[in-house]
C-alpha cells in the first residue's frame, strides 16, 4: 500500500537520512470504480414520459359506434394554439355552435368538466380531438395533458369533416 524509502547520505561524521513516502493508488482506483458501479445499479433512473394510445380491437363486439352529442365534446386544434369546441351533431353545426377556448386558467379543463357533468351517461363521455392542418404538435400534447388532468379516459383523434374545415376557416380569419 504505502512504503517509506529511506536514503542515507554520509557527510563526514553526520549521517543524513531523507524519507520519501510513496503511496500506491491502485486500490483507491478500484474502490472508486466499485462505488460508481454500486450507485449506478442501485439508482432509480427516471422513467420516460409516454402517452399510451390504444387501438380499437380487431374483432369489435358490443362497441357502440354512434356517439350521442350530449355524451361527447369535439375540440378542433387550430393555428397558433387556438382551440375551438362544439357539442352538437355534425349536420347541426353552425357558426355560432363553434366556440373558442384557451389554455389560460385551465379553461379547457373547465369546459371538459362542465360538458362531462351535463352528460346523460358520464361513463361513456368521449372527447374527440381534431387537429387542423396548420396546428402545432405542442397544442396536441397540451390537449392530451388536459385530458389526463380531467381524467378523461375515453377520447379519440380524428380528421375534420368538410363542414368543420369550412367553419374553422371562417373562425380563424
Amino acid at each position: 500500500m504505502a512504503e517509506i524509502q529511506i536514503k542515507e547520505q554520509s557527510k563526514g561524521k553526520k549521517t543524513l537520512s531523507k524519507k520519501a513516502i510513496h503511496v500506491d493508488m491502485t486500490p483507491m482506483v478500484d474502490l472508486g470504480f466499485l462505488l460508481i458501479t454500486f450507485f449506478m445499479f442501485t439508482t432509480n433512473f427516471s422513467k420516460p414520459n409516454t402517452i399510451n394510445f390504444s387501438n380499437t380491437p380487431k374483432n369489435p363486439t358490443n362497441i357502440e359506434t354512434h356517439i350521442d352529442y350530449r355524451n361527447s365534446i369535439t375540440f378542433i386544434l387550430g393555428k397558433d394554439g387556438r382551440i375551438f369546441y362544439y357539442q352538437a351533431y355534425k349536420n347541426n353545426l353552425t357558426d355560432n355552435s363553434l366556440k373558442e377556448v384557451s389554455f389560460d386558467r385551465s379553461q379547457v379543463a373547465k369546459t371538459i368538466e362542465s360538458a362531462k357533468a351535463n352528460a346523460p351517461k358520464k361513463e361513456n363521455f368521449t372527447v374527440i380531438l381534431k387537429p387542423a392542418d396548420d396546428s402545432k404538435y405542442k397544442t396536441m400534447i397540451d390537449m392530451l395533458d388536459e385530458l389526463t388532468i380531467t381524467k378523461s379516459e375515453r377520447y379519440g383523434i380524428s380528421d375534420m369533416s368538410d363542414k368543420e374545415k369550412e367553419l374553422y376557416e371562417n373562425k380563424i380569419q
